[in-house]
Formats: C-alpha cells, sequence, structure tokens
C-alpha cells in the first residue's frame, strides 16, 4: 500500500548502546523501525516503497518522543507503548500486527498461535510473511513470535537481535517482579 500524496518523513537515529536503529515518522506517529546498525539506505528503500511522493527529513526534535520510549524498552523500564504509530500495510498485515500487540510483554507464541488468533488457522505462512513486514520492530512485537517446536525463527533485524530482545524481556520482568516485592 502506498501513499500518493507527498508527505514529509521525519527521520532519526537512536543510539542505545551499542544499537543504532533508524527512525521514521509521518504527522500520524511512528512509521518506521530499523534493524540495529543498517544503514540509513534500509529505511530509504522502506520509506521509497511506501510512499510515492515523500520528502525525507531528520528532525531529532521531532523524533524525540519516539527515542526515548524505545530506549527505555531498551533499558528495560517500559513493558508498553503509548507512542501513536502510522502502521502501512494491508488489511490481512494490520490484523497479524494487532494481533502480535496482544502478546504480553516476556512471553512469546507462535506463528500457529497468531493465525489462529485472526481465526485464519491454514495461513500460517502468509502470518509469516506479514510479521516479516512489520515496520516497526519493538513497538510491534514481532521478535516475540517464535517457531513451532521452540527455536527462534526469521526477524527481519536478524537473530541476534531477537535473541537480545527476548533476554531483556526476560531479565526485566524478574527486575520488575524484585523491585514489586515478589519472588519469582
Amino acid at each position: 500500500m502506498k501513499h500518493d500524496q507527498k508527505q514529509t518523513i521525519y527521520w532519526s537515529v537512536l543510539e542505545f548502546e551499542d544499537w543504532n536503529l533508524h527512525l521514521a515518522a509521518t504527522a500520524n506517529g511512528l512509521c518506521y523501525v530499523g534493524s540495529a546498525n543498517k544503514p540509513y539506505e534500509e529505511m530509504e528503500e522502506w520509506v521509497r516503497k511506501h510512499f510515492k511522493a515523500f520528502n525525507l527529513l531528520r528532525d531529532d526534535k521531532a523524533l524525540m518522543p519516539y527515542k526515548e520510549e524505545l530506549a527505555a524498552f531498551l533499558a528495560g523500564k517500559l513493558v508498553r507503548f503509548s507512542m501513536p504509530c502510522d502502521l502501512l500495510g494491508t488489511a490481512f498485515q494490520q490484523s497479524v500486527w494487532e494481533a502480535l500487540c496482544k502478546i504480553p510483554y516476556g512471553e512469546t507464541c507462535t506463528y500457529s498461535d497468531i493465525a489462529d488468533l485472526i481465526g485464519k488457522p491454514a495461513a500460517v505462512r502468509a502470518v509469516g510473511t506479514a510479521i516479516g513486514a512489520n515496520p516497526v520492530l519493538m513497538t510491534v512485537p514481532c521478535h516475540r513470535v517464535i517457531g513451532k517446536n521452540g527455536t527462534l525463527t526469521g526477524f527481519r533485524g536478524g537473530l541476534d537481535m531477537k535473541t537480545r530482545l527476548l533476554a531483556l524481556e526476560k531479565n526485566a520482568l524478574v527486575s520488575l517482579t524484585q523491585e514489586a516485592g515478589c519472588h519469582v
């Protein structure tokens, strides 16, 4: 799905520990979170694919609220995003991404689980393709989807990034539970 009107797409880079993540947003919300340490061109290619006419404008100030939430998530201090997103995709992709947002923080599910959740149990491959097209890594938590046998499978950001995100959530849950005076 392509936007036809010329739009300004604001972008910036989130630097967190050893990761640099390109972010992009429209006036309606965050529309893209790049893979760790990938070049500007990855984001530019995605924008070109989804917008017929656009102006890419670096604006660190406009992207600051998104950068702050993502940094808090990566630091293990945020379990639910509140930022607006402008998700560009087909109706099927949108339904898959909505289902991904229902996976609880620190938990995982399978591609089959997502297919069942959207009422299309035979569409496991199509679900995988829609998950792979997720434009906002972490914000729509596609990293929480694993293979039916429990193995880590494809992730646009790479399996190292997926492994790190899952470990981050697991460790943050332990810390948050301990801070609340609970024992795991």
